[in-house]
């Protein structure tokens, strides 16, 4: 919370929480209303005063603050909830009630919530909060952040991300903050959706099972180190899944198109957006390329393998982030599969020993070879 919001809070309070915040006012009165105890106040002042004290400049205040917002007595969070309270107070609440389905209702249903504090709940709840959330269609055509909040939870369940993003894509709304927003509004039309259930579905299912067998597989990597789920046969020279990838793999394939999506944005380990990549679908690959984790060191190794799709590459050679390295300029102009006017634009970047690689590769392709050629001639003039 800012600074300039905490006037915000005390404007409406009664004179004897003014006093208690006042910067000038008496510190014992301030570490005794740190600790929720305000007698005079009501239970909604005192709470709007501790958030308030939470983020006071004498730390020790703060913390003390702070720790009661991590433990309200339940009297003082029931009172509070039973009457007007300030939105950012909920907002700074919220959070810490979010795995507690009882109490996230109460918080959820309060007359004063703000949508900034559904989105705090949302981007940690557990699922039966998550659940409830996504029932206010009310709540999330008001905002795409809530609806982001929710598919990037990795509580959510599968099926109820594909509702709301289907909500979504049926009212014409779009979500920024999901980076491949378009693939995931292409996959989901071509999908059946379900209606709320109180059991797991399929998708539900499949995509928790995938969940564990990556999760397995990573564990199982060499040092616990990032590394390729495939491997290149040394009898026949083709690629296989390794071993340690293979439950994981299986399981990749049981996915809905918008579960592989979505494991490709918002999961943290990589084994997600490898597989991604060489699926079978567009939509997941060019996902995997615009998630949030995928890093300049994946561009890097993807870029230079002579099987990736070439809309992949197409993705990468996309995106200025992707590109800053100058090894992943050098990759795409020697990997056969990027089209030749997308290598052709990076020729200009490369260093005169790279253009001379180029020039004389029987693996790049001719129209790119030749203009490599010219620039070296132009270099020597």
């Amino acid at each position: 919370m800012s600074g300039a919001e905490l006037p915000s809070i005390a404007a409406g309070l009664p004179a004897l929480a003014q006093k208690i915040l006042d910067p000038a006012g008496p510190p014992a009165l301030k570490q005794m209303a740190a600790k929720g105890l305000a007698p005079g106040l009501k239970p909604g002042d005192t709470l709007a005063v501790v958030v308030a004290l939470a983020d006071a400049e004498d730390n020790a205040i703060a913390r003390t603050a702070q720790d009661t917002l991590r433990n309200l007595p339940a009297p003082l969070l029931n009172g509070a909830l039973g009457g007007a309270l300030h939105a950012l107070v909920l907002e700074r609440i919220g959070p810490s009630y979010a795995q507690d389905p009882a109490m996230a209702e109460k918080i959820l249903r309060h007359p004063d919530i703000s949508i900034a504090a559904a989105v705090a709940i949302a981007k940690v709840a557990s699922e039966p909060v998550c659940e409830l959330i996504a029932t206010n269609e009310e709540r999330l055509l008001q905002s795409p952040e809530l609806i982001e909040a929710l598919y990037r939870n990795r509580a959510t369940r599968m099926s109820t991300a594909d509702r709301i993003i289907e909500l979504a894509v049926r009212n014409g709304m779009d979500i920024p903050g999901i980076p491949a927003f378009k693939e995931v509004a292409a996959a989901i039309q071509m999908q059946l959706i379900p209606e709320p259930t109180e059991e797991a579905t399929y998708d539900d299912i499949a995509f928790a099972a995938c969940e564990r067998a990556v999760a397995a597989a990573e564990q199982a990597s060499a040092n616990g180190d990032v590394e390729d789920t495939h491997e290149v046969d040394e009898v026949s020279g083709e690629e296989r899944v390794k071993q340690r990838f293979e439950e994981a793999e299986k399981k990749w394939h049981d996915l809905s198109t918008t579960g592989k999506i979505r494991r490709a944005l918002t999961s943290p380990k990589p084994t997600d957006r490898l597989m991604a990549l060489r699926d079978s679908s567009p939509l997941v690959r060019k996902a995997a390329v615009k998630s949030d984790a995928f890093t300049d060191a994946e561009a890097e190794t993807i870029s230079a393998r002579k099987n990736t799709y070439e809309d992949v590459l197409r993705e990468i050679a996309g995106s200025p982030t992707l590109v800053r390295k100058h090894k992943v300029k050098v990759n795409l102009v020697m990997n056969p599969r990027t089209p030749a006017g997308v290598a052709q634009k990076f020729l200009v970047f490369l260093r005169e020993h790279e253009l001379k690689q180029v020039a004389g590769s029987k693996d790049v392709q001719g129209a790119v070879a030749q203009q490599a050629k010219q620039l070296l001639q132009r270099k020597q003039k």
